[in-house]
């Protein structure tokens, strides 16, 4: 790989970009002479797998195989679409080769890994069919959840919701140390959500008719759209909502369980719906980590909030039920959700998520979470070099087409404000408050930051939001080290970022996958 396409050029426009290697250079930069403490090899394939009675359906999968390492570094599970879970240790050396056997061209992300800019699956390092890549990074985060998915740009939402996404844990010295749940009872759960059509196949809006339609002039440049085109249309640019949930890649059915303690690792992997999650009982959830690991001490929250690509950490203990109930995780009604597409289980609604049966077995497992978990100093808002003054990003609509501050996605550019210097730290503030939305229409957002991890400072609402934001504010977890965070309709979110570990183009985007394919996206740019 040529190191020198990632200088710099200056254009009259004032913006950077950096240079990208042809399509016929889609491979990694060379590896190092160290060998890797894990080697994978990961297939991304067509593939079928019964999901329902009947047919089996088609899916795009990751197939992968374990070259060197540890055996427990990947684990297949039969019956699911999902890719193999990936386990690692902090300062592990991993290469991972990517196989694409698809019909067009995708990347991999490691979501919520600090890694190098070329290995973090930007889209410009795109993988045509029949080529290869190489993935080769250090681990530097703390223990925790995270997870790997395609990121091809226009076709991450398509090919996520095809199947290509799969969990990744990591460990550390830290949390070996505490007595947590562990084998088979550290469990995680990833949550998505999928419409099938009567031959058990995935349905997922179609573009080519849209995409015509609009070529010809619009709706208003004589053409007509069909109904089923225009719902398409919008569900592509407002978010894709399935009507069945699925749970680790299967229909969700009961799931059995021992009197003990439990760690769940909770895994929002839809395209865009948010969940609010909640037993049934209306016993209180207890939250230990979130999307950068633990936390320094348990959180309890009567219900939780869970946008697409956050993640969380829950203590189950499962013996405060008798032998034979059958605790319900549900998510509740909430306002703010995505209202557009036709979905018959719309976002924000009342559904069941995962049903537990208690089995009888014994209690002399830990039945409370330690009381503290991890060193993890509070934020420092006044290491930020713009402290009191933060970097404002607006989630725009503008012309039927989704922006950050009015600026949709372009490959290889990055504005003077998104530009950073390595080794510093900055407060950056979301605000979405529907500049030029349509129809006054604004909607939530869960906004990711490729390469870094925050802390979330500061949450304020308007007033004319504040009734439906009372619906969801109890179950917020800002706590620790976050890559992902909600910002609801009428909501400012202030976060404090450190741009600590590689220089080069990263991304930061809505995770609801359409509104990222459909334009809200930008690189930011850390320099040397």
């Amino acid at each position: 790989m040529n190191r020198n396409r990632r200088r710099i050029l200056q254009g009259g426009s004032a913006l950077a970009a950096v240079a990208l290697a042809g399509p016929g250079m889609a491979a990694g930069r060379t590896t190092s002479a160290r060998v890797p403490d894990v080697h994978i090899e990961l297939r991304a394939i067509l593939d079928e797998v019964t999901l329902r009675p009947g047919k089996p359906t088609a899916v795009w999968r990751y197939m992968g195989r374990l070259i060197a390492g540890d055996a427990a570094a990947l684990q297949m599970e039969g019956g699911t679409y999902l890719g193999p879970n990936i386990r690692l240790s902090r300062g592990q050396r991993v290469r991972i080769e990517l196989s694409n056997e698809l019909p067009e061209a995708t990347t991999i992300h490691w979501h919520g890994l600090h890694v190098p800019d070329d290995m973090d699956g930007h889209p410009r390092h795109a993988v045509a069919p029949g080529g290869r890549y190489i993935y080769e990074f250090t681990v530097l985060n703390r223990a925790g959840t995270y997870w790997y998915h395609a990121h091809p740009h226009g076709r991450t939402g398509a090919q996520v919701y095809r199947g290509l996404a799969g969990v990744l844990l990591v460990s550390d010295d830290e949390e070996s140390t505490l007595a947590l749940p562990r084998g088979g009872y550290d469990l995680p759960l990833v949550l998505q959500d999928r419409t099938f059509d009567a031959d058990q196949q995935l349905v997922y809006p179609a573009s080519d008719e849209s995409n015509a339609m609009m070529n010809r002039g619009g709706m208003h440049g004589g053409a007509m759209m069909s109904q089923r085109a225009m719902a398409d249309m919008m569900a592509r640019m407002m978010g894709v909502l399935g009507d069945e949930l699925l749970v680790n890649g299967r229909l969700s059915k009961d799931l059995e369980v021992l009197p003990r303690a439990y760690r769940l690792r909770m895994v929002n992997g839809a395209n865009t719906r948010t969940f609010k999650l909640a037993w049934s009982d209306g016993s209180p959830l207890t939250v230990i980590g979130t999307d950068g690991g633990l936390l320094d001490r348990p959180q309890e929250r009567e219900y939780l909030m869970l946008a697409p690509a956050e993640r969380v950490d829950l203590w189950v203990d499962f013996g405060r039920w008798a032998p034979g109930a059958q605790p319900v995780l549900r998510s509740l009604e909430f306002d703010g959700g995505m209202t557009m597409g036709g979905a018959r289980l719309p976002d924000g609604s009342r559904f069941d998520v995962l049903k537990f049966a208690v089995l009888r077995g014994d209690r002399s497992a830990a039945r409370e979470p330690p009381q503290r978990l991890a060193h993890l100093p509070g934020a420092q808002p006044q290491s930020a070099i713009n402290a009191g003054v933060p970097k404002v990003f607006d989630l725009t609509m503008r012309m039927m087409a989704w922006g950050i501050s009015g600026r949709s996605f372009n490959m290889l550019q990055a504005s003077p404000e998104e530009t950073v210097k390595l080794g510093t730290h900055e407060i950056w503030e979301f605000r979405n408050e529907g500049q030029g939305s349509m129809m006054g229409m604004v909607m939530a957002h869960s906004m990711h930051i490729h390469g870094v991890q925050f802390r979330v400072l500061k949450r304020q609402v308007a007033n004319s939001f504040a009734a439906a934001y009372r619906t969801v504010s109890a179950g917020l977890v800002d706590e620790g080290w976050k890559d992902t965070v909600l910002v609801m309709p009428g909501e400012r979110v202030q976060v404090l970022v450190g741009f600590v570990d590689y220089p080069g183009l990263f991304l930061y985007h809505c995770h609801m996958l359409e509104h990222e394919d459909a334009g809200l996206m930008r690189n930011y740019l850390v320099q040397a």
